[in-house]
């Protein structure tokens, strides 16, 4: 049974398109799960990287979040989603490929894994921008909640496991092992996801297509004048930025300051996966009983407010690890309740030609960001010490759910709203039988 089958409903389950959708989607969360613990090991580890490599590595496989999420939002609108996302899947398994050959031959490098970590996130940056723009083309309005519930479940799912088996290959076996692992679950995520056979509801193309730079436009003008969707925008731009940064120093932090062996980083960031499934099941009943906006900033402010627990601890006692996994469960769970949250209220007020401009939209304004905030990270450990730079970068992840709090967000009732203006918000849900797209 899937990890978290209870939170899709027998509709969901019955629904062949969708569960190859999750099954891929789950597959290649956890290779990219994995990954993110066991490249800055194999720096770290292997290749003895300081903080500034380890912070221009990060920084690396996040800067084409900035450099290409819009034009991937613009392009992924006009085709189908489940084609980028193999190609993605597939790319990023060839990247791979690409450490294991150079370790062979005795050439891997902090150069070879800056080129890899640059082809990682151009495959991350098509896959999620076309995962998330899926959904609303497969499933009906009324299922949207619990198919993001499902699907950002599965991600969570995937944080257990991925870096747990990330740090234990890099310390039990190898770095070749680790990395072959991760480029496994691609192949399978690719095989599993082009196996879905219900056509799309893609836009069909003009006589005269408008060009690149005016789709993306118009995304950018969708979101700028929603107050909801300019509220996620600017909260997700200030919590990426302060995350990037603390993440670079807490993964020096944990080895250097508090003596944690690869697999003991690997399970205290590993116990993220279980509060993020916990999140992921409230996600699906909460926000209609207790309202969208107190779901939202009430969630935020616990999520991140945790993270100021961490610069306190010391030394390297008993109770040292079972601390960390305590907080990285209470950032999990209540990231995951805005995560789902916050993707249900995007999708629901964005008609469905832009779905993906404005996913692409927004991932640049938040995610955008994360390159500089790895490097002022590393900046920031190397200036004024680990604890220190922890500390700052906590306290400025915390402010991020002011944005929300001040927001339409939080004025938010039981019921998603509905779209604005620009077209139906939903589709009729496509049948198993072929059918003309509609035009635009």
């Amino acid at each position: 049974m899937h990890p978290v089958s209870r939170t899709a409903s027998p509709a969901l389950r019955r629904d062949s398109a969708f569960l190859r959708l999750w099954a891929g989607q789950t597959a290649s969360q956890f290779g990219e799960q994995a990954l993110l613990v066991v490249l800055p090991l194999v720096a770290v580890v292997s290749l003895h990287a300081d903080a500034g490599a380890l912070g221009l590595l990060r920084a690396v496989e996040q800067a084409p979040v900035l450099l290409l999420s819009l034009f991937a939002g613009a392009w992924a609108d006009r085709r189908r989603t489940r084609t980028v996302m193999v190609a993605a899947d597939l790319g990023r398994a060839l990247a791979l490929a690409v450490v294991p050959l150079a370790l062979l031959f005795g050439v891997l490098g902090l150069p070879v894994l800056l080129v890899v970590a640059a082809l990682l996130g151009v495959g991350s940056v098509f896959f999620d921008v076309a995962y998330q723009a899926s959904l609303v083309r497969l499933v009906d309005r009324g299922l949207l909640m619990r198919g993001n519930s499902a699907l950002e479940g599965s991600r969570s799912a995937a944080r257990i496991g991925g870096p747990a088996l990330g740090g234990a290959l890099m310390s039990v076996f190898s770095p070749l092992l680790a990395v072959v692992t991760g480029a496994c679950f691609f192949v399978l995520s690719a095989v599993s996801i082009g196996r879905i056979r219900r056509p799309e509801r893609v836009p069909a193309p003009a006589a005269a297509p408008a060009p690149v730079l005016r789709r993306i436009h118009e995304g950018l003008r969708f979101v700028a004048r929603h107050p909801a969707l300019r509220a996620v925008g600017l909260a997700s731009a200030l919590f990426q930025f302060s995350l990037a940064a603390l993440m670079t120093v807490y993964l020096l932090f944990l080895p250097r300051e508090l003596g944690l062996s690869g697999a003991e980083v690997g399970l205290a960031l590993a116990a993220t996966g279980p509060g993020a499934v916990l999140g992921s099941l409230l996600a699906a009943r909460l926000p209609e009983r207790l309202g969208y906006g107190v779901v939202l900033v009430g969630s935020a402010v616990l999520a991140d407010g945790v993270m100021l627990g961490v610069p306190a601890l010391h030394g390297s006692g008993p109770l040292v690890l079972p601390a960390l996994m305590a907080v990285n469960l209470v950032f999990g769970t209540f990231g995951q309740l805005v995560n789902v949250t916050v993707m249900s209220v995007r999708q629901a007020v964005t008609p469905v030609r832009i779905q993906a401009r404005v996913v692409a939209t927004i991932n640049f304004s938040g995610m955008g960001l994360t390159p500089f905030g790895s490097l002022l990270g590393g900046f920031l450990a190397g200036t004024w010490g680990l604890r220190p730079s922890l500390l700052v970068t906590a306290v400025a992840l915390a402010l991020s759910p002011l944005f929300m709090a001040l927001s339409p967000l939080a004025r938010l009732g039981k019921v998603l709203p509905v779209a604005a203006q620009g077209g139906p918000s939903y589709p009729p849900r496509p049948s198993h039988r072929p059918r003309t797209p509609p035009s635009v």
